[in-house]
């Protein structure tokens, strides 16, 4: 039996298709793109496109700058 190469759908940005506005108060949001260690999921993960993936970066590192978001998880 011949192995074919598994094919992954593309992902679609949440914020281009949903409309969903970026926020660095919305923690719920941002807390779905961090990994359980405290990193940014990459934007070949997340699928978001690359102005949105700046913003979102953008929108994390300030909300850790006024603690809303840890820098990184206790082990």
């Amino acid at each position: 039996m011949e192995r074919g190469r598994f094919f992954q759908r593309r992902r679609v940005c949440r914020f281009c298709h949903e409309k969903i506005p970026l926020d660095y108060k919305d923690v719920a949001l941002l807390r779905s793109f961090l990994t359980e260690r405290g990193r940014i999921i990459p934007r070949r993960t997340s699928g978001n496109c690359m102005r949105h993936q700046r913003k979102l970066t953008v929108a994390i590192k300030r909300a850790r700058s006024i603690a809303l978001l840890a820098f990184a998880e206790e082990r």
